[in-house]
């Protein structure tokens, strides 16, 4: 490109100021819906309304670093595995100041989700309604959990309802052919346990028979030989998921 149709050169200063912020979708199993950890905005703007854990990425740290930080100083969490899930850009997605923010997705064994929405100071595990079917895509809406003394449907600030229906879409996109419903079971788990994560993330019930028998199929599963313990009748059977990469 020429200087006359770049007249700013290579002078940096020559272009717009912007920030960047990382936000953090923290999203885990309540019962059988699924669920993500939000905090109540307690400074300006949007103050009062509910937020992922997010923040600024300092000038002497990577944005994977900043992601990391945010999940232990605002969630309390540390050793996650964080995935990038999409760049959010919209020019007016801040009132503050034009904000890129890099949103991260981490998923959550239930006890884990549960002790975090326990022992994090002030976030709330707040459900996800999906309202649309398959990987149509749209808007979600988020509720405060079962006798929460917060009214819901929950306001949520910027752009994270947008961020959180994108992070559903990618889980339903990725919950067939991949891996990624096992993050959000403890190491060992019933087939019944499988398909309730299935279930919560489609947000339709499957046929228990063929569920099985494509998981089973696809030598994800290894038997542990060992039982549901405190269950009455027959216990079901333990299995772990077997790393075939």
């Amino acid at each position: 490109m020429s200087e006359a149709a770049n007249p700013a050169g290579d002078d940096p200063e020559a272009y717009g100021r912007l920030a960047l912020t990382v936000d953090v979708v923290l999203i885990g199993l309540r019962g059988t819906r699924p669920a993500a950890l939000l905090l109540r905005r307690s400074e300006p703007p949007q103050v009062g309304l509910w937020s992922l854990p997010g923040g600024f990425v300092r000038i002497d740290e990577t944005i994977d670093a900043a992601a990391g930080r945010v999940l232990r100083e605002k969630a309390g969490l540390t050793g996650l595995h964080l995935e990038q899930l999409y760049t959010f850009g919209a020019l007016d997605r801040d009132p503050r100041m034009r904000i890129v923010s890099v949103a991260y997705l981490a998923l959550l064994p239930e006890r884990a989700f549960a002790d975090a929405a326990r022992n994090g100071a002030g976030l709330l595990s707040a459900i996800i309604d999906v309202p649309w079917a398959g990987e149509a895509g749209g808007p979600v809406v988020l509720h405060p959990p079962e006798g929460s003394p917060e009214p819901g449907p929950l306001p949520l600030a910027f752009d994270h309802a947008d961020i959180l229906a994108l992070a559903m879409l990618r889980l339903r996109g990725k919950l067939d052919y991949s891996a990624v419903g096992f993050a959000l079971l403890p190491e060992r788990f019933t087939l019944r346990q499988l398909q309730d994560v299935h279930e919560a993330i489609l947000g339709t019930p499957l046929n228990k028979p063929a569920f099985r028998r494509r998981m089973l199929d696809r030598g994800w599963l290894e038997p542990t030989g060992e039982r549901e313990a405190g269950t009455s009748f027959r216990p079901p059977e333990l299995y772990r998921f077997r790393n075939t990469r």
